[in-house]
């Protein structure tokens, strides 16, 4: 038996697992992330965040951040990144007196550090750093093609903007993508555009299938809208409200180029399971 918590950002939800020295789950298997995610038989969850040490698993960023977030897709693949995973990682490193719930709290990923404020309201705020606007690709689903725009947040975006969001379908399967383009999959998201710098998505993530929210599919969603509509910041940094089947993150593209994601993190149980 070990320890497991349950918590979730917009309904984009994840099984923790504290393993500070890697000593419980040693080399975490494909086979165990899936068991736990398992909405029938398991824990249930988008994905895995093991709470570990960086020094354990990353040595050469333990000089910048004390705790590594080892994020797992539900399928058990490995994932870049997780912006509704850092809130609640952030969270729960707050809540555990393992961190400053007054700085801010760095956190070392797969796509470098990431630096999560906890705000006066309750909700978090995640600095994921550069976006990355790359070329145009196409996506299909739903027997229907659209041209994407690819953005990096530290992993791979697909931004198709589209007039109502039941055009994807039931997104039962991952939407169909040029393979040259993304050789290792890619989080496709579906935008409409709700009012102004007000957008709403949908969301395929790579290894999890349609998730109720996607914290970096939000960020990518609101900077191809904010490139698309002339809005890149000059003067002055950009915010968008994104909606998702989850609820509302706020994101924010800053005059030094950085994107800050704001929204809700919520630890909703803990316990200890065997599987």
């Amino acid at each position: 038996m070990y320890e497991f918590l349950k918590g979730h950002g917009t309904e984009n939800d994840f099984v923790l697992l504290p393993d500070h020295d890697g000593a419980v789950h040693g080399e975490l298997s494909a086979v165990r992330v899936r068991a736990l995610c398992d909405r029938r038989a398991g824990i249930g969850g988008d994905g895995v965040l093991r709470v570990i040490r960086t020094s354990v698993v990353a040595p050469e960023m333990s000089g910048q951040a004390e705790w590594f977030m080892d994020y797992r897709n539900s399928d058990g693949s490995l994932s870049e990144m997780c912006g509704n995973g850092v809130r609640v990682f952030a969270r729960h490193l707050v809540e555990s007196g393992l961190a400053d719930a007054d700085a801010a709290v760095p956190v070392a990923t797969r796509a470098g550090l990431k630096l999560v404020t906890t705000n006066d309201d309750g909700t978090f705020t995640a600095d994921l750093g550069q976006p990355k606007l790359l070329g145009l690709s196409e996506v299909e689903a739903a027997g229907r093609r659209w041209t994407a725009r690819h953005v990096d947040m530290g992993n791979p975006h697909a931004v198709a903007f589209v007039d109502d969001l039941a055009e994807a379908g039931p997104l039962l399967d991952a939407p169909t993508h040029d393979e040259t383009v993304y050789p290792d999959g890619v989080n496709v998201e579906f935008l409409v555009r709700r009012g102004d710098r007000h957008i709403a998505m949908r969301v395929h993530e790579r290894g999890s299938g349609e998730t109720r929210s996607c914290g970096t599919g939000a960020c990518a969603a609101m900077v191809a809208a904010a490139d698309a509509d002339g809005a890149r910041p000059a003067e002055d940094d950009v915010t968008y409200r994104v909606d998702v089947p989850g609820g509302t993150l706020h994101v924010t593209w800053t005059t030094d180029d950085r994107v800050l994601l704001r929204g809700p993190a919520v630890i909703v149980a803990t316990g200890t399971t065997g599987l």
